[in-house]
C-alpha cells in the first residue's frame, strides 16, 4: 500500500488556522449562488419546462444549422432552439411547450418531420407536458431534501449531533454551490443533474465520514491534545486517502466529459464540480465546524467533557 500513497506520510498542514478564511469564502460563495438562483434562475431543460425534444442525424454529411433554423423557424411553433449535438451530423431540436395539450405537441412533431422529410434520421423524440414537468421539479427538490435529512439522522445516530450538523452543513454547501455554478453558466438543468446532485451528496458524505471517524478515534486516543491540533492531525492522517480518491474519480469523470458525448456532458460536469467542492468542504467546512460546535472529548458519554478550544498542548 506504500506505493499507493499519494502524499508523503506525516504531513502537518495547519488546516484549522485557515478555517476563518474558508468560512468567509464559503459564505460569500453560498450567498452569491443563492443570489444568482433568485435573480437569474436555472436554465431548466425540457424535463422541467415542458416541451418537445427531437434528436436527428443528417444523412448527407454535416448538418446545416442555418438552413434548419430557416426551415423550422417559419412553422409557427414559438421558440425553436437548434444546436449541434456531439458529431457534426447530429442536431438537437428543442421546441417550447405548445398550447392546447398533448394533441398539439404531436402536431408540432409532425410539422417538423414533414418539413425535414427523409433527409434525416430521427434518433430520439421526447415530449414532456407542463403537469409532468411541475411534478418533476417538486419530486426532484423533495429527493434532495430527503437525502440531506437522512444524512442528518444517520450521522446523529452513528456519531453525535455536532458531527451531524457539520456533515449536513457541508452537504448544503456543496448543493448550493452546484446550483450556483449552473445559474452562473446557464447550463441546462434537467433530471440528470438532480441525479448528479444526489450522487454528490453521497460522495461528499463518504469523504466527511472518513475524516469524522478519524477525529472520533483521536478524541479517545489523545486525551490532552488541544482540539484544533487534534482536528489538524485527523485531517492530515486522512489527507492522502481523500486526495487519492478525488483524483482517481476526477480522472474517470474527465474521460466521460471529453469522450462521453453531449447526452451525459451536463451530468459529468456537475459530478466534476461536486467532487471538487465536496473534497474542499470535507476539509475546510465539515472538520472546522467541530471546533465551533464544541464537540465532546468523548462523544459516547463515558465520562468525557466538552472541549472549548484549549491552548495548544501535546498528546
Amino acid at each position: 500500500m506504500k506505493g499507493m500513497r499519494f502524499l508523503p506520510s506525516g504531513t502537518k498542514i495547519p488546516f484549522i488556522s485557515f478555517h476563518k478564511l474558508s468560512f468567509v469564502v464559503s459564505g460569500l460563495l453560498m450567498v452569491a449562488s443563492l443570489g444568482l438562483f433568485f435573480a437569474v434562475g436555472l436554465n431548466y431543460g425540457i424535463d422541467f419546462r415542458g416541451g418537445t425534444l427531437i434528436e436527428i442525424r443528417s444523412k448527407s454529411g454535416p448538418a446545416d444549422l442555418k438552413s434548419l433554423r430557416s426551415q423550422l423557424g417559419g412553422l409557427g411553433l414559438g421558440d425553436v432552439q437548434i444546436q449541434e449535438f456531439g458529431e457534426k451530423t447530429d442536431v438537437l431540436i428543442r421546441i417550447e411547450q405548445q398550447p392546447g395539450g398533448e394533441k398539439n405537441q404531436q402536431q408540432a412533431i409532425q410539422k417538423v418531420k414533414s418539413t425535414l422529410g427523409d433527409t434525416v434520421d430521427y434518433r430520439r423524440v421526447e415530449v414532456v407536458g407542463p403537469t409532468v414537468s411541475g411534478e418533476l421539479i417538486q419530486s426532484g427538490a423533495i429527493a434532495v431534501v430527503v437525502a440531506i435529512l437522512a444524512v442528518l439522522i444517520y450521522i446523529w445516530l452513528r456519531f453525535e449531533w455536532q458531527f451531524s450538523v457539520g456533515a449536513v452543513a457541508a452537504l448544503v454547501h456543496d448543493v448550493v454551490l452546484t446550483i450556483g455554478v449552473f445559474c452562473a453558466l446557464q447550463l441546462e438543468f434537467g433530471l440528470s443533474i438532480i441525479a448528479a446532485i444526489l450522487t454528490i451528496v453521497g460522495y461528499s458524505l463518504n469523504d466527511t465520514v472518513v475524516v469524522y471517524d478519524r477525529v472520533r478515534e483521536n478524541l479517545r486516543k489523545y486525551k490532552k491534545m488541544a482540539l484544533p491540533e487534534l482536528i489538524d492531525l485527523s485531517v492530515n492522517e486522512t489527507l492522502s486517502r481523500t486526495i487519492l480518491t478525488s483524483v482517481t474519480t476526477l480522472l474517470a469523470l474527465f474521460s466521460l466529459y471529453i469522450f462521453g458525448g453531449e447526452v451525459i456532458r451536463g451530468f459529468t460536469f456537475a459530478m466534476i464540480w461536486g467532487v471538487i467542492v465536496g473534497t474542499y468542504s470535507s476539509i475546510f467546512v465539515a472538520a472546522p465546524l467541530l471546533l465551533r460546535l464544541e464537540v465532546k472529548r468523548d462523544w459516547s458519554g463515558l465520562g468525557g467533557a466538552k472541549v472549548k478550544e484549549p491552548a495548544a498542548g501535546k498528546a
